[in-house]
């Protein structure tokens, strides 16, 4: 028992000393009048794996970006007139009211927001809103298959991509994995943009010629052939159709929903610093 307590008086003593000992003070780097750019300010200012040679290029870059900034902001205290100064510091003052309300509200609005928007509501905001959404360029239904050439099963893939049942499209699906690329969703609108960067033959020059209703062609190039039907073509400035504008009808929809909410919540802030006597209006 001795023992023990002796053992606990001598643990006591050294976490005593360790306690009454001066705090090591950070090591300073550089100086530029009474400020200074510590050790700790550049532990991870450099990559690891870096070479030696190339950390201390970007360790001797920074200390310099850092002191001349620091020269740089003295000499504009200095010299900088008292209205210049006051102006700024009420755009950093209001910067800072700014940032910390717009914070919060967006706190508040994420706990609060019905993110929930149904097909009802996309297809009303659509029907009120229809004479505003125009095509900004074409939009194209349509399905491609391209493959190589030497491929074994290249006139049974035609066949069934041209028929295009039920069946054929199941068929083809299962054999997806023998071609370089393909889109099979003909039922939905693409934009005609995208049709130039999946169909790298088709350009705006040449669009007339591959970019009809109801058209359905073979192209070849230099290994692989595509195998392409284009079913509806909507032109540029037409009413942009509601399954194409469904995904941006639904962002909008939430998008005024947040506006609404953060209208109700300034009423509501206002309104309870009133009613707790926080904020009043001197007559």
């Amino acid at each position: 028992m001795k023992f023990l307590i002796q053992l606990f008086l001598l643990s006591l003593l050294v976490s005593s000393c360790d306690y009454f000992r001066a705090p090591k003070e950070p090591k300073a780097i550089a100086r530029v009048g009474k400020s200074y750019l510590y050790q700790e300010d550049i532990v991870d200012l450099v990559p690891k794996g870096t070479s030696k040679k190339d950390s201390i290029a970007i360790v001797k870059s920074f200390i310099d970006r850092w002191a001349t900034q620091k020269l740089l902001f003295e000499a504009a205290e200095r010299n900088l007139s008292n209205a210049k100064v006051e102006e700024f510091n009420e755009l950093i003052n209001q910067y800072k009211v700014d940032l910390y309300t717009k914070a919060y509200v967006e706190e508040l609005v994420i706990r609060q927001i019905d993110t929930v928007v149904t097909e009802m509501q996309i297809a009303d905001y659509y029907s009120k809103n229809k004479q505003y959404f125009k095509n900004a360029s074409e939009l194209v239904k349509m399905r491609y298959i391209n493959l190589v050439k030497e491929n074994p099963k290249f006139a049974k893939i035609k066949s069934k991509f041209s028929s295009f049942t039920k069946k054929d499209k199941k068929e083809l699906e299962q054999l997806a994995v023998q071609f370089k690329s393909y889109a099979f969703n003909d039922s939905i609108w693409v934009d005609i943009n995208q049709v130039y960067e999946k169909l790298p033959f088709i350009n705006i020059e040449n669009k007339q010629k591959y970019i009809s209703g109801g058209i359905n062609f073979q192209y070849p190039d230099s290994t692989t052939v595509w195998l392409v039907k284009v079913n509806k073509v909507l032109p540029k400035d037409s009413p942009t159709p509601l399954e194409f504008l469904k995904p941006t009808i639904k962002q909008i929809i939430i998008n005024n929903r947040k506006l609404e909410l953060v209208n109700t919540i300034e009423k509501e802030i206002t309104n309870d610093a009133i009613n707790d006597k926080k904020y009043e209006i001197y007559k």
